[in-house]
């Protein structure tokens, strides 16, 4: 090879390590689309919207996240759009447990758990049951009583069949020997705002949620908490094992991608995602706005996610929640 083709393969190969170079640093160049899987104002979407500017902040460049809200079924039109979207980056997303694993063990649905890319998580919420502040059950016990004396008069909201809300409703069916009418809505407002306004007697939620509402002058009552211990932001709430259910039920919220994203682009969002949920100044409004955080990197979350993945559907071979 003569000295002029030497030197035109060396400036061919420097414009192609620097133009990479510049696409690396270049991204975000357009806004990054951020997917909640629930309608606007439940717990998912408060954590997207405060996380959000974080993200941006740690991407650089002047990144911009607009959060898009794709409510319906359970959260499985969101999960399918953040599956099915081109794996460039500008499409990211919350994914939610149980219902992101739980979707596609009781349907044939628009996405699988290996499609999607799980990133960070954020959030580890656990379950309570609410009810009105005027309700006549002041205790998880008094809820038991009348459901077994009275099967199927009692309404407990939820988020959708096969959510944690759902899950945890008929755990304490099965425990108890009690029937409640499950009324599933497309997110976690709709829900609360059906209890408030008594058209459902009992709301099945997560207690970040709750205790937002009870700090913004809500009349409600939260009759137990779910967890394996009580929560260090409600020490008064007894848990439902302290009440005699041995009911343990969380609702996990990450950041997910769909799968196949560069590795650059990748690792770039987990940084600024991971970065963003450890700023000081965006967890003192989590906890300002009680939510639990839990923040795990990709592995473990991965590895999380698996986990539940083989438990939720054991719980399906020997109890189907759908029927």
């Amino acid at each position: 090879m003569n000295a002029k083709k030497i030197l035109s393969t060396l400036l061919t190969s420097c414009a192609l390590l620097l133009g990479a170079s510049a696409a690396q640093a270049a991204y975000p160049e357009k806004p990054i689309t951020m997917v909640v899987a629930y309608g606007a104002g439940g717990s998912t979407d408060v954590t997207a919207r405060m996380l959000a500017p974080y993200i941006e902040k740690y991407l650089g460049g002047g990144a911009r996240i607009v959060v898009m809200n794709r409510g319906g079924a359970g959260g499985e039109i969101g999960f399918a759009a953040i599956a099915d979207a081109a794996p460039d980056g500008y499409t990211i997303g919350f994914i939610n447990t149980p219902n992101v694993i739980t979707i596609p063990i009781e349907r044939q649905a628009r996405f699988s758990l290996d499609r999607l890319d799980a990133l960070v998580n954020i959030v580890d919420d656990p379950g309570i049951m609410t009810v009105h502040a005027d309700s006549p059950y002041k205790t998880l016990g008094d809820l038991v009583e009348h459901a077994k004396a009275n099967p199927n008069t009692i309404t407990v909201g939820s988020t959708g069949v096969g959510s944690d809300d759902h899950l945890g409703m008929l755990l304490l069916q099965k425990q108890a020997g009690a029937r409640f009418t499950h009324v599933p809505f497309p997110g976690s407002a709709e829900n609360y705002r059906s209890m408030l306004g008594r058209h459902t007697q009992v709301c099945g939620q997560n207690l970040g949620e709750g205790l937002r509402g009870k700090a913004g002058g809500d009349a409600v009552r939260i009759l137990g908490v779910m967890s394996n211990d009580r929560w260090s932001m409600a020490p008064d709430l007894p848990t439902f094992k302290e009440l005699g259910y041995d009911i343990t039920m969380v609702s996990m919220r990450g950041i997910g991608a769909p799968k196949g994203l560069p590795a650059d682009i990748r690792a770039k969002l987990i940084d600024a995602v991971t970065q963003a949920a450890n700023d000081p100044e965006f967890q003192s409004k989590a906890k300002e706005t009680f939510q639990p955080l839990r923040i795990l990197g990709p592995d473990a979350f991965t590895a999380e996610l698996k986990q539940l993945d083989a438990d939720f559907r054991v719980l399906w071979r020997d109890f189907p929640w759908l029927k």
